[in-house]
This record gives C-alpha cells, sequence and structure tokens, in this order.
C-alpha cells in the first residue's frame, strides 16, 4: 500500500529511468524521453572532498587538472567504486532533471539499469546510492533486458532474441524470452579495455603515451573490428619516452585492428558462449531474427561484421545503441504498475526480501 506521503510526493515528482553507466550516465523521464546525456564523471578537491564539477564539465578537466584538483570516474566496470561520489553525481542529476522541468520538489521513483553479474553487495549499493541521492523508490532492472526493450525486441513474447550490450566497463550477452533472461554473460572486457589496449600498443611499439582521452578519439577515429574497404591513417599525438619531448605518428586502422584484436575477440568468444548455451529452439529464432548489438561499443566499425561471420547468424546495430538502456528503462516506466506486479518482471527492490 501507498503511504500517503510518498503519494503526495509522487504528485509532484518524476519517474526517472538512469542508465548508470561506466563512461555516460543518461536519465530519461517518464512521458518526456532523455533529457539528459552527460558523461560520468566528477571533479573533486583532493583535501576537502568538494564536488567542484559533474558531467561534461568534470570530464572536460581529465589530465588538465592542477594538483588539488582529481577528475574521477565513481564507476569501475559497470560499478560503483566509490559511493559518496556516486550518491553526488546522482543527486545532481536527479535535481538537474526537476529543475529543467520547473519541479522543486525532486523525490521521485528511479528505474536503475545494472549489469548482469553484480553481486547482491553491489546492488545494494546501487540501491543505497539512489535513495540517498534523493529517490523515494529505487529499482533495479538488468541492463541487457532494458537494452533488449529499449531496442524494441520482443521480450514479451515466445520468441527468443539476443542483445549483445557493449558500453564502457561491461560487455552484457543476453538471450530474452517470455519476459525473462534465457541466457545471460557478462564480462568486464568492453570501451575501457579498448582504450587501453590502444595506449598499450603507443606504448610498446612507439614509445608514444598518449591519454585516455586521446586513445578514445582515435578508436572512434580508425578503430576497427573488421577489414575496411577503405583502410584509414590517424596521427596520435603525445609525449615521446625516449626524448621526453612530445611527439606525433601516424597510426593506420590496421594497427589499431591489431591492438584491438585481444579484447574484441573475447567479446566475439562470450556471444559464441552464449549461443552454445541458448536452447535449440531459440537458437532457430535467432537464426531467424538475428543478433543485435547495442552501447557505444556497437559503433566500432566492422564489428556487426565480425561477429556476423563468427557466429553465422545476421548481426546489425540497433538504432541509436547509445540510448537503449535508457530508452527501456523509460519503457518500464510506462508501463511500471503491471512490470513491477508480475512475478516474472526483471525490475528489482534489493530492500524486499
Amino acid at each position: 500500500m501507498v503511504s500517503p506521503l510518498n503519494w503526495l510526493l509522487g504528485l509532484f515528482s518524476l519517474d526517472i529511468g538512469i542508465d548508470l553507466g561506466t563512461a555516460n550516465t543518461l536519465v530519461n523521464v517518464r512521458n518526456r524521453g532523455i533529457v539528459i546525456d552527460e558523461p560520468s564523471f566528477v571533479a573533486i578537491e583532493k583535501k576537502t572532498k568538494k564536488v567542484l564539477a559533474i558531467g561534461a564539465e568534470a570530464k572536460e578537466m581529465v589530465g588538465r587538472t592542477p594538483g588539488n584538483i582529481v577528475a574521477i570516474r565513481p564507476l569501475r566496470d559497470g560499478v560503483i567504486s566509490d559511493f559518496d561520489v556516486t550518491e553526488q553525481m546522482l543527486h545532481y542529476f536527479i535535481h538537474k532533471v526537476h529543475e529543467r522541468m520547473l519541479l522543486r520538489v525532486p523525490r521521485p521513483r528511479v528505474v536503475v539499469g545494472i549489469p548482469s553479474g553484480v553481486t547482491e553487495v553491489e546492488k545494494r549499493a546501487v540501491y543505497d546510492a539512489t535513495i540517498s541521492a534523493g529517490a523515494r523508490e529505487a529499482y533495479l532492472i538488468e541492463e541487457p533486458m532494458a537494452a533488449a526493450i529499449g531496442a524494441g525486441l520482443p521480450v514479451g513474447s515466445a520468441q527468443g532474441s539476443m542483445i549483445v550490450d557493449i558500453g564502457g566497463g561491461t560487455t552484457e550477452v543476453a538471450v530474452t524470452s517470455l519476459g525473462g533472461i534465457v541466457v545471460a554473460r557478462s564480462i568486464r572486457v568492453a570501451g575501457d579495455e579498448m582504450n587501453e589496449d590502444i595506449i598499450a600498443y603507443a606504448r610498446q611499439k612507439y614509445n608514444l603515451l598518449i591519454g585516455e582521452q586521446t586513445a578514445e578519439k582515435i578508436k572512434i577515429a580508425a578503430g576497427s573490428a573488421y577489414p575496411l574497404e577503405q583502410e584509414k591513417v590517424v596521427t596520435l599525438r603525445g609525449r615521446n619516452l625516449v626524448s621526453g619531448l612530445p611527439d606525433s605518428i601516424d597510426i593506420s586502422s590496421v594497427e589499431l585492428r591489431e591492438a584491438l584484436k585481444n579484447s574484441v575477440s573475447i567479446i566475439v568468444d562470450t556471444v559464441r558462449q552464449a549461443i552454445d548455451e541458448t536452447p535449440p529452439e531459440l537458437i532457430s529464432d535467432l537464426m531467424e531474427h538475428g543478433i543485435v548489438l547495442a552501447g557505444g561499443g556497437a559503433l566500432l566499425d566492422g564489428l556487426a561484421q565480425r561477429l556476423s561471420e563468427e557466429c553465422r547468424m545476421h548481426v546489425y546495430v540497433a538504432e541509436d545503441p547509445l540510448s537503449c538502456v535508457a530508452r527501456g528503462a523509460g519503457k518500464v516506466l510506462e508501463n511500471f504498475e503491471a512490470l513491477h506486479e508480475n512475478p516474472k518482471s526483471e525490475i528489482r527492490n534489493p530492500k524486499s526480501p
């Protein structure tokens, strides 16, 4: 039964879905769509722990701050690594949504996407941080299910569907049917690991030290998982580890493909393992309807072709893959009452027994 206080707060607050990602946080307001899409970065003053900037402004500070300021990501591999900073980041986004809607009572009901492989302790940490940030109710949904809903897959039907959600910290692979997840695999190899591969390659082959943001830009510009029709060449700038001076080199998409080989191979192997565990009846559905890629990693050139060749199935990228989880959380909110009362629902409240 809903308490009178929560009923009253519900009249003046918004229901919001949050894709609490390692790299980016997206906020979807019920019946309004995505209103916030900002990097999951927080800049703090070291001694006082005072928050100086959150989101895009904080990301701009990465690698550029003086000694007394540090720009950090409070989530690593899809889970909370700094509880207090995550709470302040969520508080900022929740209040920002209500300020945009001219509402001054930010006590919303919140649905948060979490990786499928997290522990009960990690789930509880997300729940506690969301409640501490100002939510009156908090519910968790596994990211692959939210991504499948956001990608428009028929998760409620008997038809089998496969989603591969490649984010910043985790890659989630799931086969859904009849409103639930039949097979799930979660690995902590995704966009961040690819960036680290590029940093390591530049260091080992060219003695060039580059930053994480530079690696990400190069990955977006020329990274690939499959030979391109026209290979690209980009300039990599950093510090020469031998001379200690600034240096630049031209690097081709062929070399970047070599640098990304290990991470891409792990993701491909994970998808193949999930297919191997999938019941035969659902395999026939996947062969007919294909595999969907979501998340920022889905935008890596040639990844769909590589997976299609390796898995012998049609693989395609979802429409606007970056926002699939947030859009899925929004659709959950639109049908919240019916889904929450369904015993098969993937929505979870860690406070409940």
